[in-house]
């Protein structure tokens, strides 16, 4: 009898200690997850939500323009914001007229971003920055997609990619909205 409780105890620890072995790198080097709070990435995401962050992509890779990222606020690294990638390193945004400009290599008159996620007769106004950023080379201009609603990179300005955690790869709750995210194709 104590023989076989004996037996179970360790079996039972070697399950908690396979399952630790496995979960805890997994949680802390690949994936997280995340709750949105606040309407700053309305319509597409929503307070409440529960997400799931990767956050070994960008280990290899640089975030692109309309990746969704979680980051660490430039002001507080304490806290997280979700907010969505606009502007890439080098690059020189412009918000002139309600319009998002994008000046770089490939557009250097500067081509107006079309963003379809957005509700349809969205204008973008400049908010507490000047209306031109120009990005260094370890730099993001982000914003939320309710453009009246979001401290973004127009209050705050550009956030250095040290502080970017990962992109939203999917959303899990609540389960009607269970969805995988890609990064919008850009016509300019």
């Amino acid at each position: 009898m104590l023989k076989n409780f004996f037996g179970f105890i360790f079996e039972l620890i070697k399950v908690v200690v396979i399952s630790l072995a496995i979960i805890i790198p997994v949680r802390y080097f690949l994936i997280q997850p995340f709750y949105v709070k606040g309407a700053s990435m309305e319509p597409n995401f929503h307070d409440h939500e529960y997400l799931i962050i990767d956050e070994i992509s960008y280990r290899f890779s640089e975030p692109e323009r309309g990746d969704i990222v979680v980051f660490r606020y430039p002001k507080n690294p304490q806290e997280y914001f979700i907010k969505r990638v606009i502007g890439l390193p080098g690059e020189t945004i412009e918000i002139k007229d309600g319009d998002v400009i994008i000046y770089n290599k490939q557009y250097r008159e500067g081509a107006v971003l079309e963003e379809s996620y957005l509700e349809q007769g969205t204008k973008t106004y400049s908010g507490f920055i000047k209306d031109t950023v120009v990005l260094e080379d370890d730099e993001y201009f982000v914003m939320g997609d309710n453009r009246n609603s979001s401290k973004d990179s127009r209050s705050f300005g550009p956030v250095n990619r040290s502080f970017v955690i990962g992109r939203v790869i999917l959303r899990g709750w609540p389960f009607d909205k269970f969805g995988v995210f890609k990064a919008p194709e850009y016509q300019f």
